[in-house]
């Protein structure tokens, strides 16, 4: 089963990160939850899984001049959907145990790469991914898209969840695959 998570705000806050070299300073970025999606992709042998994730809050700080960054980006695990109600309850019972572990949470410490004060570019940002009660380092790839005082970000990017130690899904008859696919999409502004 593949699942794909998106997490807008990665991109929108590499791109403030790398796109302000010139104008060194700190800076916070704050997420819109109202203009972020969280999608999973989850392959199987008979179809592919997809599904949805709320984004409950997001903010960060940056600091331009080298690229650290702080803050974190919270995804309501109970809020996972696939539009099957059966399927959801063995997702939040089995697999990502969600009313023991009810979030799933991005917190990055640096940017890699340059982007353009205005327009597209391609970053990554580093930080720790913490689902299922565990951490995880990662490197996740950004596309960020620049104007005067908002970045709009899309990260794609894939979550070995059997590996991670969550229970494989697969029954005797439906095989799913033991990653998920995660993009998500952003939407930050630049505050004060």
């Amino acid at each position: 089963m593949r699942k794909t998570l998106r997490f807008p705000s990665l991109a929108l806050l590499a791109a403030v990160l790398a796109s302000s070299a010139i104008d060194a300073q700190e800076r916070t970025l704050q997420v819109d939850p109202a203009r972020t999606t969280v999608e999973f992709t989850l392959g199987a042998v008979l179809h592919t899984v997809h599904g949805t994730f709320h984004l409950a809050s997001g903010r960060m700080s940056l600091d331009t001049a080298t690229g650290r960054t702080a803050g974190e980006l919270v995804v309501d695990a109970a809020s996972g959907q696939t539009g099957n109600d059966s399927r959801d309850k063995k997702m939040h019972t089995s697999v990502l145990e969600s009313a023991r572990f009810p979030r799933i949470v991005f917190q990055p410490d640096r940017v890699e790469g340059v982007a353009a004060p205005q327009g597209v570019s391609k970053v990554q940002l580093h930080g720790w991914f913490e689902i299922h009660g565990e951490r995880h380092e990662m490197l996740v790839p950004l596309e960020v898209h620049a104007s005067a005082a908002e970045y709009e970000a899309t990260a794609t990017f894939s979550v070995p969840y059997v590996k991670w130690g969550m229970k494989n899904p697969s029954t005797f008859v439906l095989r799913v695959d033991d990653h998920v696919e995660l993009t998500v999409h952003t939407v930050a502004r630049i505050g004060k």
